[in-house]
């Protein structure tokens, strides 16, 4: 896949917000009559298009009837070895953040804290993040694998 791509209401927040995920802007370029960008981290790209009349996004993560396009995932298997230290450190991030620009950050929503959950032979840990237009982002990380 080249790159998944967001709508969102503020690209500014937006950029910032997946900058202090780890992601740099690759790219700036219009698209259309809107500003946009490429960013890469976390082991993928992503596109930010603004929106420039936006409505609210759906509620992906808790409305149980929502047809669509779900979350991204990020796997931190390789880099995070406690995905719950990893969130906790990010929450701190994003407290701070917002106590010096209030404009351009709010503190981190969590939507899932990390919990346990097993997937054929392998036990995850797996939590989710809100970003700045209300989208899920899920975190995973390989916790161990059994023996069937």
């Amino acid at each position: 896949m080249h790159h998944a791509s967001i709508r969102t209401a503020n690209i500014h927040r937006a950029i910032a917000f997946y900058e202090t995920l780890g992601f740099t802007v690759t790219e700036r370029f219009t698209a259309g009559y809107t500003l946009a960008c490429w960013m890469k981290g976390l082991g993928g790209r992503i596109e930010l298009i603004q929106i420039p009349e936006p409505k609210p996004a759906p509620d992906a993560f808790n409305d149980e009837h929502y047809v669509g396009y779900y979350h991204l995932s990020f796997d931190l298997t390789d880099t995070v070895t406690d995905l719950s230290n990893w969130l906790n450190d990010l929450k701190k991030t994003f407290i701070e953040a917002s106590q010096q620009d209030h404009n351009q950050y709010t503190p981190l929503k969590v939507l899932l804290e990390p919990r346990q959950q097993m997937i054929g032979d392998s036990i995850y840990e797996v939590a989710f993040i809100a970003d700045t237009d209300n989208l899920p982002l899920e975190f995973i990380r390989v916790y161990g694998k059994i023996s069937l």
